[in-house]
């Protein structure tokens, strides 16, 4: 393995996948109080914990959110080719807003995802 692979991976699991874990452990938390977090509690049936179809879309999401937002703080430098096969760099073309716009109310999960997912500011204006 090159040493630039060596780093992209630390960069991947440290800013991505360990974000994304601490992500979904501050949910748990007794104090936790976003919608995200009421909705876990909610699904707590049986004391056990939540049940895996109410959290398995929150991790997915919020993987993919962390992943993005390394993209956007230029923490992981990544260029997409497109099918026209013109190559973007993700930084620059989403004007560090790509974690946004998957995110957002009506945004990219709602354009895209085909599987279930929850919008938890579909109120807001």
């Amino acid at each position: 393995m090159t040493p630039e692979i060596e780093e992209f991976a630390r960069i991947l699991v440290r800013q991505v996948r360990d974000a994304a874990v601490r992500s979904c452990d501050q949910l748990l938390q007794p104090i936790a109080a976003s919608p995200m977090a009421k909705r876990w509690k909610k699904a707590v049936g049986d004391g056990q914990g939540p049940s895996p179809n109410a959290v398995i879309p929150d991790c997915v999401d919020q993987t993919v959110f962390h992943l993005l937002h390394a993209v956007d703080q230029g923490l992981l430098k990544l260029t997409f080719a497109s099918s026209n096969g013109k190559n973007v760099d993700l930084a620059v073309e989403g004007l560090g807003e790509l974690a946004g716009w998957y995110a957002g109310s009506g945004g990219w999960r709602a354009m895209y995802s085909a599987e279930r997912f929850v919008d938890d500011f579909s109120d807001l204006t």
